[in-house]
């Protein structure tokens, strides 16, 4: 189940949720009871097998694209 990451405004706490993702933009409510909370947006990493052929490390550099075009 996603879990989803909030901030309340009244405290300042920040807070996880687990929901589904049909209940991502409901409200949730701070564990100290405010209900003036704001979800954030999370970065994630993601690892695993994939990149570029052979193991090679992906193209980095310049451009709008990575540089692999050579912008």
């Amino acid at each position: 189940m996603p879990r989803y990451e909030f901030r309340c405004r009244a405290c300042g706490d920040t807070f996880e949720v687990n929901r589904s993702m049909a209940e991502a933009g409901d409200p949730a409510n701070c564990p100290h009871g405010h209900t003036d909370t704001v979800k954030l947006l999370s970065a994630i990493a993601v690892t695993g097998r994939g990149g570029a052929a052979g193991g090679a490390p992906a193209p980095t550099g310049g451009g709008c694209c990575g540089g692999a075009c050579g912008c």
